[in-house]
């Protein structure tokens, strides 16, 4: 059970906080923890705010309809956000997001204060996905330069089989060499396991 006090740090309206955390109860993923959430405020009297929120694996927005009668939630998965944006404007904050896909969300009227945290916790979400991803292309240029592949007289390619490329000294020595030329060993690593290949000759 989530306890809605917990998030009433910024002024945000109990009784909107209280709906949204039960209904958060029951949609809520294993090892799921709700971070924040952030209740928009229009200037006019709004019964039926829009609210957004942040946990640990994705960003939820939840759109009353039909005077709260009905709810349409959309949600992102961290992995899948490319970036997030906060516009300051004089009725409140607008908070915009984008996929990698290219599809744009935004919610707007959102308390300045609120907004403002939303955006410190997305931003510190987006450097945890960028370092991520960047492992994945890192662990796919290993896995890419690991493929050597030699093209015969004919044209048609032939793949060494693994033992002769471990048996064969400049075979290994090139391929550490793209190891290093794609800046995926350090110079130490590939001095050390260059000096070992040639101890063996």
């Amino acid at each position: 059970m989530i306890n809605f006090k917990n998030f009433l740090n910024e002024e945000q309206d109990p009784k909107a906080v209280e709906k949204i955390s039960e209904r958060l109860d029951s949609m809520l993923m294993n090892s799921e923890e709700v971070h924040y959430i952030a209740i928009q405020k229009k200037p006019a009297i709004n019964l039926t705010p829009d609210c957004l929120v942040l946990t640990n694996k994705r960003i939820i927005i939840f759109r009353p309809k039909n005077l709260g009668l009905a709810m349409d939630l959309e949600d992102y998965i961290w992995r899948d956000v490319l970036s997030c944006h906060l516009k300051e404007n004089i009725w409140g904050s607008e908070f915009t997001i984008q996929t990698i896909d290219g599809t744009v969300n935004k919610i707007d009227f959102l308390p300045k204060a609120q907004a403002r945290k939303l955006y410190t916790m997305a931003q510190e979400q987006e450097e945890i996905q960028k370092e991520v991803r960047r492992q994945r292309d890192l662990e796919e240029k290993r896995a890419g330069a690991g493929r050597l592949v030699v093209s015969g007289p004919t044209g048609q390619s032939q793949t060494n089989t693994e033992q002769k490329q471990q048996d064969d000294p400049v075979a290994v020595l090139q391929k550490l060499k793209t190891l290093l030329d794609n800046q995926l060993i350090s110079q130490e690593e590939y001095d050390a396991k260059k000096a070992e290949v040639l101890s063996r000759m």
